[in-house]
Protein backbone atom coordinates (compact mmCIF):
# COMPACT_ATOMS: atom_id res chain seq x y z
CA UNK A 1 0.00 0.00 0.00
CA UNK A 2 1.47 3.18 -0.75
CA UNK A 3 2.11 6.29 1.57
CA UNK A 4 -0.71 9.17 1.73
CA UNK A 5 0.24 12.78 1.15
CA UNK A 6 3.83 13.74 1.51
CA UNK A 7 5.84 14.34 -1.51
CA UNK A 8 7.67 12.05 -3.85
CA UNK A 9 11.04 10.83 -3.19
CA UNK A 10 10.33 11.34 0.62
CA UNK A 11 11.31 15.19 0.37
CA UNK A 12 10.81 18.16 -1.11
CA UNK A 13 11.89 17.92 -4.44
CA UNK A 14 13.71 14.73 -4.10
CA UNK A 15 15.68 16.72 -0.86
CA UNK A 16 15.59 15.12 2.48
CA UNK A 17 13.60 17.91 4.77
CA UNK A 18 16.41 17.15 7.43
CA UNK A 19 19.15 18.07 4.49
CA UNK A 20 17.00 21.47 4.19
CA UNK A 21 17.15 22.30 7.55
CA UNK A 22 20.30 21.79 7.60
CA UNK A 23 21.31 23.69 4.68
CA UNK A 24 19.05 26.41 5.73
CA UNK A 25 20.81 26.60 9.31
CA UNK A 26 23.88 26.70 7.40
CA UNK A 27 22.65 29.80 5.43
CA UNK A 28 21.39 30.92 8.51
CA UNK A 29 24.96 31.16 10.36
CA UNK A 30 26.80 32.36 7.44
CA UNK A 31 24.60 34.99 7.02
CA UNK A 32 24.80 36.20 10.91
CA UNK A 33 28.25 35.63 10.64
CA UNK A 34 28.73 38.30 7.20
CA UNK A 35 26.84 40.65 8.58
CA UNK A 36 28.95 40.91 11.59
CA UNK A 37 31.78 40.73 9.58
CA UNK A 38 30.07 44.44 7.95
CA UNK A 39 29.54 45.72 11.46
CA UNK A 40 32.34 45.38 12.81
CA UNK A 41 34.44 47.18 9.67
CA UNK A 42 34.55 50.68 9.19
CA UNK A 43 33.85 52.43 5.95
CA UNK A 44 35.49 55.86 5.12
CA UNK A 45 34.78 58.76 2.36
CA UNK A 46 36.39 61.79 1.65
CA UNK A 47 34.51 65.13 0.10
CA UNK A 48 36.11 68.41 -1.93
CA UNK A 49 39.93 66.91 -2.75
CA UNK A 50 40.00 65.17 1.13
CA UNK A 51 38.35 68.31 3.02
CA UNK A 52 36.25 66.58 4.65
CA UNK A 53 36.50 62.70 5.86
CA UNK A 54 33.55 61.08 7.37
CA UNK A 55 33.84 57.25 8.92
CA UNK A 56 30.64 54.99 9.36
CA UNK A 57 30.64 52.05 11.04
CA UNK A 58 29.00 48.78 8.68
CA UNK A 59 25.91 49.31 12.01
CA UNK A 60 25.58 52.82 10.15
CA UNK A 61 26.92 55.12 13.00
CA UNK A 62 29.17 58.46 12.29
CA UNK A 63 32.65 57.60 13.84
CA UNK A 64 34.83 60.30 12.96
CA UNK A 65 34.06 63.90 11.14
CA UNK A 66 37.54 65.13 9.84
CA UNK A 67 36.86 68.89 8.38
CA UNK A 68 40.52 70.60 7.40
CA UNK A 69 40.31 73.66 8.56
CA UNK A 70 41.03 75.75 5.14
CA UNK A 71 37.79 74.75 4.00
CA UNK A 72 36.15 76.15 7.16
CA UNK A 73 34.54 79.79 5.34
CA UNK A 74 32.34 81.38 7.52
CA UNK A 75 30.55 83.77 4.69
CA UNK A 76 29.94 80.25 2.95
CA UNK A 77 28.75 78.01 5.79
CA UNK A 78 26.00 76.19 2.73
CA UNK A 79 29.10 74.83 0.66
CA UNK A 80 30.45 73.24 4.12
CA UNK A 81 27.22 71.75 4.80
CA UNK A 82 27.11 69.82 1.44
CA UNK A 83 30.28 68.74 1.55
CA UNK A 84 29.36 67.55 4.90
CA UNK A 85 26.38 65.61 3.47
CA UNK A 86 28.01 64.56 0.94
CA UNK A 87 30.95 62.45 2.57
CA UNK A 88 28.49 60.73 4.84
CA UNK A 89 26.04 59.67 2.88
CA UNK A 90 28.91 58.52 0.61
CA UNK A 91 30.24 56.69 3.54
CA UNK A 92 27.21 54.81 4.05
CA UNK A 93 26.34 54.41 0.36
CA UNK A 94 29.43 51.92 0.64
CA UNK A 95 28.09 50.03 3.81
CA UNK A 96 24.82 49.40 1.71
CA UNK A 97 26.93 48.42 -1.49
CA UNK A 98 29.31 46.07 1.14
CA UNK A 99 25.40 44.54 2.59
CA UNK A 100 24.44 44.06 -1.04
CA UNK A 101 27.43 42.30 -2.04
CA UNK A 102 27.86 39.53 0.93
CA UNK A 103 23.84 39.16 0.44
CA UNK A 104 24.07 38.41 -3.25
CA UNK A 105 26.87 35.51 -2.32
CA UNK A 106 23.58 33.76 -0.65
CA UNK A 107 21.23 34.13 -4.14
CA UNK A 108 18.15 34.07 -2.01
CA UNK A 109 14.72 35.05 -3.87
CA UNK A 110 12.86 38.13 -3.13
CA UNK A 111 16.31 39.85 -1.43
Amino acid sequence: MGKRGGFPGGGFGGMNFNNLMKEAKKMQADLEKSQAEITAKDFEATAGGGAVKAVVSGAKFLKELTINKDVVDSDDVEMLQDLIITCVNEALRKVDEEQAAQMGKFNIPGF
